[in-house]
């Protein structure tokens, strides 16, 4: 109901059930505790007498995310189009300006590291910033680096230039070759690639489809 009639007073929606005011006002309450709906006043129609002014509940961002987006679906749409009417090298030309466009804005933070491990944690934090929740951690002679979150894993699974060119990023950035070990793209619990702690002088070339299935 706040989704498609608000903003909506708890009364209008405990007339419209058949509940209490109280035992509606709990749910509404809930909601706004989470984060999921909000309250403003309801206007002045009139004298209105003492006391509190009428509270109209609305839905907030996340709770309308509740109803679903199509974002997956457009992202994917566009991209076909761009294959179809582009080719495979159009698709891989837009990954290299997306990914671009978000080292930028942490490319300095992360190169200003001379260290390989701090240039890793860097770069997590980097990627963390950008929504991918990300860590490192020591593994033999090397950094893994884990992507908990993808925010384009569905998108990836289709078009996997996305996760080669995010290596090849990586790769740059770092100093080094990296490996791309595992991608949630590909069904894995994490996207993991292996930093390697000496630099070996080249910078990495695409892996198939971002990495393979552990």
């Amino acid at each position: 109901m706040l989704l498609e009639q608000g903003p909506i007073s708890a009364v209008a929606v405990a007339e419209a059930l058949g509940l209490s005011p109280a035992a509606v006002r709990r749910h509404l309450d809930a909601l706004v505790a989470d984060g999921e709906a909000y309250t403003r006043e309801a206007p002045r129609l009139g004298h209105r007498g003492r006391g509190r002014p009428a509270k109209l509940f609305l839905l907030t961002e996340a709770g309308r995310s509740r109803f679903g987006h199509a974002y997956d679906d457009l992202a994917i749409s566009a991209l076909r189009f761009l294959a179809e009417t582009g080719g495979e090298q159009a698709v891989r030309a837009f990954a290299e300006r997306r990914m671009g466009t978000l080292v930028d804005r942490h490319r300095a933070a992360i190169t200003s590291v001379a260290d390989p491990v701090a240039r890793a944690e860097a770069l997590a934090t980097a990627l963390t910033r950008e929504g991918y929740a990300a860590s490192t951690r020591s593994v033999g002679a090397g950094e893994q680096l884990c992507q908990h979150h993808c925010p384009v894993a569905h998108v990836a699974a289709e078009f996997p230039q996305l996760c080669e060119v995010e290596t090849a990023a990586f790769a740059a950035l770092l100093g080094t070759h990296v490996q791309r070990l595992a991608t949630i793209a590909n069904g894995d619990a994490a996207c993991t690639t292996h930093v390697p702690l000496q630099s070996s002088g080249k910078t990495a070339s695409p892996v198939p489809h971002g990495g393979k299935s552990l």
